[in-house]
């Protein structure tokens, strides 16, 4: 059986045939008529189908069979409107193959460039699938070593000593924040790679942050920090409405307030101000810990990111990233600053919307949201 001819086969033969076709018209007429211009097809069919060499060859022979047409046969006398024909069709021959070098050199990279996109998105599935399949063998044991943790305190095995008692809630809460940290990374890459999915609800801000500065009571007087909501120079506290979906916004709150605490100052206050600014419902958490460096403050919210100060250090760098992820989904923004003299600010905004007084939605959850940042 006959192997097919490849079209890269054909090619040098098709190249070889236009140049015995143009030098018989070249040869047989006389000077003043020009075919060198069918060259151009020759030195195109090499671009297309053979490399920059052969196409370098290709169009420098072109021009010297046109040039050599001047001397050969040489049957009569040479004119200067024959030389500036040859001249023009030697230039168009120099510029076609100009051109199809150029040609040549943007497709060869925009083929290498393509094959670096096609390996940094298999690269990319890779690890996506590599920590979904690590976050969910990372869950099932520390489910079960919790539930393990609970039936020990519940001396479901036997009398447990207030030592040992005490032992088993650190592990729990160990345990927890880990489970905690397993899902935000879970979290954070199925947002990226499926995007956001929010159940949109009338929220009051308000009474979300409220609620999570009750769930993290336990944690604040552990580090020995006071907390404290209010709306600025008002006593009088309001709602703030928007349109947001309870849990993933308060896990925002929970996020941001837990970072206060983490790194405040023993004896401190952290500050959760909610307060309408505009068509928006601004939210400002601030606290009186070390600060943020002013070359760090637009990394902060970016996945992994880790600073060069003791505050950066201490978390994972996913907490934030998760953060901004939600808050940009509900088409709002975040951002960090500095406070004087010392401190920082976290604060987000999201669109406001008139108050709502049927079927409001109550942000009590049945089990508190550990923030990415806990610690025990």
């Amino acid at each position: 059986m006959r192997r097919p001819i490849l079209p890269w086969q054909r090619t040098p033969w098709l190249i070889a045939a236009l140049f015995v076709v143009v030098i018989v018209l070249e040869y047989s007429t006389p000077p003043p008529y020009v075919f060198g211009y069918l060259y151009i097809g020759a030195v195109l069919l090499a671009s297309g189908g053979l490399g920059r060499g052969a196409t370098r060859w290709v169009t420098m022979i072109a021009i010297a069979l046109t040039l050599l047409n001047l001397v050969i046969p040489g049957l009569e006398p040479i004119t200067s409107i024959t030389i500036a024909n040859r001249a023009i069709t030697v230039l168009a021959l120099v510029v076609t193959g100009w051109l199809s070098d150029r040609i040549q050199r943007y497709e060869k990279a925009i083929t290498h460039q393509h094959a670096q996109i096609l390996a940094q998105a298999q690269l990319a599935r890779m690890r996506e699938d590599f920590v979904s399949t690590l976050t969910h063998d990372l869950k099932t044991p520390l489910l079960g070593a919790i539930e393990t943790l609970h039936a020990l305190e519940a001396e479901q095995f036997g009398a447990v000593t207030s030592a040992q008692r005490r032992a088993i809630a650190i592990m729990t809460r160990s345990h927890q924040t880990t489970l905690q940290l397993v899902e935000t990374l879970m979290d954070v890459y199925r947002n990226d790679s499926e995007g956001l999915r929010l159940n949109l609800t009338a929220v009051d801000v308000v009474a979300l942050a409220d609620d999570t500065i009750m769930q993290l009571t336990a944690f604040a007087a552990s580090r020995q920090v006071h907390m404290r909501l209010h709306q600025g120079e008002s006593d009088f506290r309001q709602p703030c409405w928007v349109r947001a979906d309870v849990l993933q916004l308060q896990r925002v709150l929970s996020n941001l307030i837990a970072n206060a605490i983490h790194h405040s100052l023993r004896g401190s206050l952290v500050e959760v101000v909610i307060r309408p600014r505009g068509d928006d419902c601004l939210v400002q958490v601030l606290d009186q810990g070390q600060g943020i460096a002013a070359e760090e403050m637009i990394h902060l919210f970016e996945r992994f990111y880790q600073g060069h100060s003791d505050r950066q250090a201490k978390g994972t760098g996913l907490g934030l990233y998760l953060s901004r992820q939600i808050v940009e989904a509900h088409g709002g923004t975040i951002w960090a600053e500095s406070r004087q003299p010392r401190g920082a600010v976290f604060a987000f905004r999201l669109p406001a919307q008139p108050p709502v007084h049927d079927n409001v939605a109550v942000a009590t959850l049945a089990k508190p949201i550990l923030p990415e940042t806990f610690q025990p």
